[in-house]
């Protein structure tokens, strides 16, 4: 009895301390992000006073952008949720203080000219930040310090998207590709709700989705079969997507012998002419077009080539130094993408643009369990089902890669596979097939086929 007495006393103060910290972050890391998103609509609702395009600023901002990064806050550089996760894995959260003000100062700057990257990144590191300083007050143990930093993880990503449970579970899916850190789930769905409810409060605004396609309850096996086909597309365009981002990463920063002012540079003047050459709806956070790929009743705003223009837009920004986060660029990828799936399929292209904009998310980021509830959340609870089932697939499909290469492994996603776990995805190599397993299988199948031969024959 005394045993039992001391464990649920234990277990009171733990729940109590960590429903009193996950608030304060929460709270505090949605008010950070709302003002975050705040001056984003404010120099992207100005910049029409120009009197040129706005994206002539561009190579002027990524300079600008690759200065910050370098002379004040290196941790600060790419797409945000990336060096977040890599400080979690190897500095138990610690996260230089200078890091929010140079994010927040350098991805604006980058959107407001253009630049296609996301809003997510920042808010990420804007949360771990805020929560790696109070636990740096509190003098917080490695453990406790990486506990709260995830909330802090979990608090960004609810308070950007208007979405608080995919926030939550995004934050604690994040980090290990295969597990969960349940560990941390209380914490993190108290710093989700939290930071949504004070960025409600702040009247952030958020995209609102006119989706009218409604699934029946029941069996439909063609809408089934056709969620199968687009999965395995979906999981095709997220490989794409990160093997073409981290190719022009290498490309510029191992390849391009220049200075990285020259670099910043050149590579926003190039983006310039892209531009004026296929349009700016794939510069900036490009909500305008998510919005549009989804409610559009029949998909004409969309062209079939939208998602690849737009992954040649984002490797180039965030290659050559644009700062910003990547889960945006994604929606507009899956949007796009599952509109013209949706064409080629002859289904509802509204339902797939939408299971699009969370498949390509759950294989990119290998988190399909938060893009399925982020369905949920967005959309309703027919499509999340569907959603679902197609980013699952596409979460395999992708193979032992992401879009955050600092994720540490820990299963592989098929046995006929020798993968390495434990390694972050960016040193883990795919050896082949796994030859044994094969042999298994093939003896497996002769063995059946012989048992039918004599079952014929009787």
């Amino acid at each position: 009895m005394k045993n039992r007495i001391a464990e649920e006393t234990a277990l009171f103060a733990s729940v109590t301390k960590w429903l009193f910290l996950s608030t304060v972050v929460g709270l505090v890391v949605g008010a950070g992000v709302s003002i975050f998103l705040k001056l984003i609509t404010y120099f992207i609702d100005n910049r029409s006073f120009l009197p040129f395009h706005y994206y002539f600023f561009l190579p002027f901002a990524l300079l600008i952008s690759v200065y910050l990064v370098k002379k004040f806050a290196p941790d600060a550089e790419g797409h945000g949720t990336e060096k977040v996760i890599q400080a979690v894995h190897e500095k138990s959260g610690r996260i230089d203080i200078l890091v929010i003000p140079v994010k927040i100062i350098a991805t604006i700057i980058t959107i407001a000219a253009g630049g296609s990257v996301g809003k997510e990144g920042p808010s990420a590191q804007i949360g771990a930040g805020v929560a790696s300083v109070i636990a740096t007050f509190l003098k917080f143990s490695d453990e406790d310090r990486k506990a709260i930093v995830i909330c802090g993880i979990s608090a960004g990503f609810a308070a950007v998207f208007g979405t608080p449970i995919a926030g939550a579970v995004f934050g604690v899916e994040v980090l290990v590709v295969g597990s969960i850190l349940y560990s941390v789930l209380l914490p993190s769905f108290i710093a989700g709700f939290a930071s949504f409810l004070i960025s409600k409060s702040m009247h952030t605004p958020y995209i609102q989705f006119h989706f009218n396609f409604v699934p029946k309850y029941g069996v439909n096996e063609s809408l089934f079969v056709k969620v199968v086909i687009a999965g395995i597309l979906f999981g095709l365009i997220s490989d794409l997507t990160i093997t073409f981002v981290y190719y022009v990463d290498d490309l510029i920063k191992k390849r391009l012998n220049m200075g990285f002012a020259k670099k910043a540079f050149l590579g926003g003047l190039i983006i310039v002419v892209l531009a004026l050459v296929f349009g700016d709806q794939y510069l900036g956070l490009g909500m305008q077009e998510i919005g549009n790929s989804i409610n559009s009743v029949n998909g004409t705003s969309v062209h079939w080539y939208d998602f690849l223009l737009k992954i040649l837009f984002t490797g180039l920004s965030l290659g050559f130094g644009g700062s910003g986060g990547v889960i945006t660029p994604l929606f507009f990828i899956g949007s796009t993408s599952g509109s013209t799936i949706g064409h080629l399929l002859n289904g509802n292209v509204q339902f797939f643009a939408a299971i699009g904009l969370v498949s390509i998310v759950a294989g990119a980021a290998n988190t399909p369990i938060a893009a399925t509830i982020m369905a949920l959340e967005l959309f309703n609870i027919q499509t999340a089902h569907y959603a679902a089932i197609s980013g699952i697939i596409a979460y395999l499909i992708t193979g032992h890669r992401s879009i955050y290469p600092s994720q540490i492994l820990a299963f592989k996603k098929s046995q006929y596979l020798e993968v390495p776990i434990g390694h972050d995805i960016e040193h883990t190599k795919v050896e082949g097939t796994n030859s044994v397993t094969l042999n298994k299988l093939r003896e497996r199948w002769h063995k059946q086929r012989k048992n039918k031969d004599k079952d014929s024959k009787k």
